[in-house]
This record gives C-alpha cells, sequence and structure tokens, in this order.
C-alpha cells in the first residue's frame, strides 16, 4: 500500500510492508541468479478411473492439473491431493506416485519409459476409463550447479503451488500451455525454447511459493531483510572488488559477528563463501558464453591470479576452466 503524492513532484509513501516485499523479491532475485537448470522434457497425461503410476528417480519434476484430481507421494513421504489449477514442483528427483486415491499403488516401473507413454504424442495415458477424467501437463529438468547452491538444497521434497480461488494464473496457464505446443510441434530452435521455458517456469514457481506461502518456505520464505539486501546488491554489482567480512559488515551497519550470522540465517550459506559462489558463476557463465578468456574472466569476477582463480574453478566445478565448453 502506499500514500498518494500530495502533487506530481512529491514522492509516495510505500508502507513496511512493501518495502518488505520488495527488499524480500530483490535479495530472492539474487539467490535465484545461482540456479541453472536444463529442462529435458515435457509431456501430457490423461488419466481416468482407477489409476496409478511411477516416475522413476533422476530429474526434477513439475505438475500441473488442468482438469480433475490426482493424488501425488513422492517417495519416503505423505500423499498430496492435486485439485485443477494446482501446480507441484518436486526439486529433488527422488522420485513419486500419482494416483486416484491416496493409498494408490503403482506395479508398473516408470511411466516415461512404459507402453503408457506415446513419444510420438508425448502423452501419457493410464486409467480403466470408468470414471472421472483428470488431465495434466508435466515436466522433467535437472539442475546444473554442482555442488547444489543452499538455494536448491534447502528446498523441500515437494512444492505445492495451490490454485486461488479458482482462478489460475496467467502467467501459469500461458507457460505450461506454450511448452505444449513447442512439444508437440517441433521446429527449429524448439528444444532450446522448451529448455528455457522450464527454467522460466521453475523460477517464477519458487519465486510465488515464497510469497504465497512464507511459513512452508522457511529461510528462503524470510528474505525480506534490507541490511542483507543490501550487501547482496553490492556483492551483485561488482564481484570484482576485494571484499573482506569487516567491509560487508560495515555495509549492512553491524558488527562483523551480527552480520555473519544473520546473512547465514538468511542466504543458507557464509558471506563469504557465497561471495565465492557468485564470483565463480559469473566467471563460468562468462567462459560459458564465449564472451571472455579464462584470465579475462577470473579477473572480472575478483581473482588478481589466473592461478589462482583455475585452482578456484575446479575445486568448485571438479574441471579446469580450460576444458569448459561454451553453452547455448
Amino acid at each position: 500500500m502506499k500514500t498518494p503524492p500530495e502533487s506530481l513532484t512529491d514522492r509516495p509513501e510505500y508502507s513496511v510492508e512493501s518495502r518488505r516485499v520488495a527488499d524480500q523479491s530483490d535479495v530472492l532475485s539474487h539467490l535465484l541468479t545461482l540456479v541453472r537448470l536444463r529442462g529435458e522434457l515435457v509431456y501430457s497425461a490423461e488419466l481416468s478411473g482407477q489409476f496409478a503410476g511411477s516416475f522413476a528417480a533422476g530429474p526434477s519434476h513439475l505438475l500441473f492439473v488442468e482438469l480433475g484430481s490426482v493424488w501425488v507421494t513422492p517417495v519416503g513421504s505423505e500423499p498430496i491431493l492435486l485439485k485443477a489449477g494446482d501446480l507441484v514442483l518436486l526439486p529433488h528427483g527422488k522420485g513419486h506416485l500419482i494416483a486416484d486415491r491416496a493409498t494408490g499403488r503403482a506395479t508398473g516401473g516408470d511411466m516415461l519409459g512404459s507402453p503408457a507413454f506415446d513419444p510420438e504424442r508425448l502423452v501419457i495415458r493410464v486409467g480403466d476409463g470408468a470414471g472421472s477424467e483428470v488431465r495434466c501437463i508435466g515436466a522433467t529438468f535437472r539442475f546444473e550447479e554442482h555442488p547444489l547452491p543452499p538455494v536448491v538444497t534447502g528446498l523441500p521434497i515437494l512444492i505445492h503451488i495451490r490454485d486461488d480461488g479458482g482462478k489460475v494464473p496467467d502467467w501459469l496457464q500461458h507457460m505450461v500451455h506454450f511448452l505444449m505446443l513447442e512439444a508437440r510441434e517441433p521446429r527449429p530452435g524448439s528444444a532450446l525454447m522448451i529448455s528455457r521455458t522450464i527454467d522460466l517456469l521453475v523460477i517464477r514457481t519458487l519465486r510465488s511459493w515464497a510469497d504465497l506461502y512464507p511459513d512452508e518456505a522457511g529461510w528462503l520464505g524470510g528474505l525480506g531483510d534490507a541490511r542483507i539486501g543490501r550487501v547482496l546488491n553490492a556483492l551483485h554489482a561488482e564481484p570484482a572488488v576485494q571484499w573482506t567480512l569487516a567491509g560487508l559488515a560495515d555495509l549492512a551497519g553491524m558488527s562483523r559477528s551480527a552480520f555473519a550470522e544473520r546473512f547465514s540465517a538468511s542466504v543458507g550459506e557464509a558471506p563469504m563463501r557465497y561471495l565465492t559462489r557468485w564470483r565463480l558463476t559469473v566467471a563460468d557463465q562468462l567462459i560459458s558464453a564465449g564472451a571472455a578468456s579464462v584470465g579475462t574472466a577470473g579477473r572480472a569476477a575478483g581473482y588478481q591470479s589466473e592461478a589462482g582463480f583455475s585452482r578456484a574453478y575446479k575445486a568448485h566445478f571438479g574441471q579446469s576452466p580450460k576444458v569448459a565448453k561454451p553453452r547455448q
């Protein structure tokens, strides 16, 4: 909420809550820049009557319910009921079951590798046909960053975005239907388009989850911290600066110990560890885009010697930056 200005030259006064939401969004934006993923497959599921089917461990999954309702049970967890307009994200790829009831049990293997899946039409058909119809759109993807940043490892097994009063958000409808259209009518560039759209859909889902369900989102939903946001803004804007813990604490207006504790609680890792990860992400993006040599990328990320940068890069990514291949 905001108070209207008395004249066009006056600046509107934003409420504390408005500023908190803006700060939260800004900090989350920084954290999500560390998340890179690769979309793999888009499929639809046509289910009816009594049905049950499983998805094997491996890729992460996203599932949107277009029609009807379905129970989703991640391996080792309790079943969750999804209704039309709901979306669920299963980020850790542990495997899961979908069924018409909470007690459903699948007898076959992975549905995406079974006769139930038509790879030409990208559709799964399961059920006895004698009951309510259920339609879903799903996608599989994998996180590319290794080791994974805390913003990923700290996610729960299942993230459930519930439809709000029967009104499905426009962005969700548009994105999932665009995915199906691109998958079923492939054209030059469709594979890249699908992968990047899945990327956007996952990031948007995480944003919505943190905004709508901060209690469920834990520390990810509690990022409305102006002091930490100020520091993250500086780190992301100028990774080449020779930052110190004392300098970052001064920027936050806190003691070193209080700042380190508060940063770790808000972001999920210590400030200097986060800075190292961000610097290496910046450098890797330059190298992967073919936009800079190893030495230039290292200097842009704050490393004063190519040897020091190469050691840090190999420790983080498991290979020398000289053998890193440009990605599309």
